[in-house]
């Protein structure tokens, strides 16, 4: 599993489920610019950015600014690697909509693959225990200790993980080079891939 599905999209069962999960409590778009967010969403589940991009570019240039389309558009820049503007996009999003983890997510993911992995873990944990149910959050926090090489905290993190959703951090555990240095430490991944 490469290591950008821990931005949340992947670890759902499907985009779409991402995309149910983030409304924000903002007043919500109207037509036509609901219109044009859904068809990023779907542009983007088709693996289409470009086109999802495009649908962004339609909506009126006052609500491009809206929490949802900060969340695609996120999406978007995370798929052609651009990082930089990925922390921005997220840092928006966390400063109109700080109730909504995944962008608190994105943004220490971004740092994460800058290689500023320290930044990384210290902007996520604080949101830890605000979103308690969140795995993803604990579970980031574990690989980047991994990185990090603070191997036991990062056993400590993994299985804060576990306990919220054990099925889910087993199947993205098992194959996520950011556990690496944990896997090599322990002799092998504890698990076996599902195949």
């Amino acid at each position: 599993m490469p290591a950008i599905a821990r931005i949340g999209a992947e670890r759902l069962k499907s985009k779409a489920d991402l995309f149910s999960r983030i409304r924000c409590r903002m007043k919500p778009l109207e037509h036509p610019d609901d219109l044009h967010l859904q068809a990023a969403q779907g542009w983007l589940e088709l693996g289409n950015h470009l086109e999802a991009n495009e649908e962004l570019e339609q909506i009126t240039a006052s609500l491009r600014s809206h929490p949802d389309v900060l969340e695609v558009r996120w999406h978007i820049y995370a798929h052609a690697k651009n990082w930089d503007a990925c922390v921005d996009i997220a840092g928006a999003t966390i400063k109109l909509a700080p109730n909504r983890p995944d962008a608190w997510i994105h943004r220490s993911f971004a740092l994460h693959e800058l290689k500023r992995t320290q930044e990384a873990f210290d902007q996520l944990l604080p949101v830890g225990k605000k979103f308690r149910k969140v795995w993803t959050i604990p579970y980031n926090l574990a690989c980047y200790c991994a990185q990090l090489g603070r191997l036991e905290e990062c056993e400590q993190w993994l299985k804060k993980a576990m306990a919220i959703d054990e099925d889910t951090v087993k199947r993205a555990a098992v194959d996520d080079p950011d556990l690496k240095p944990l896997w090599d430490s322990m002799g092998g991944t504890l698990w076996k891939r599902a195949e």
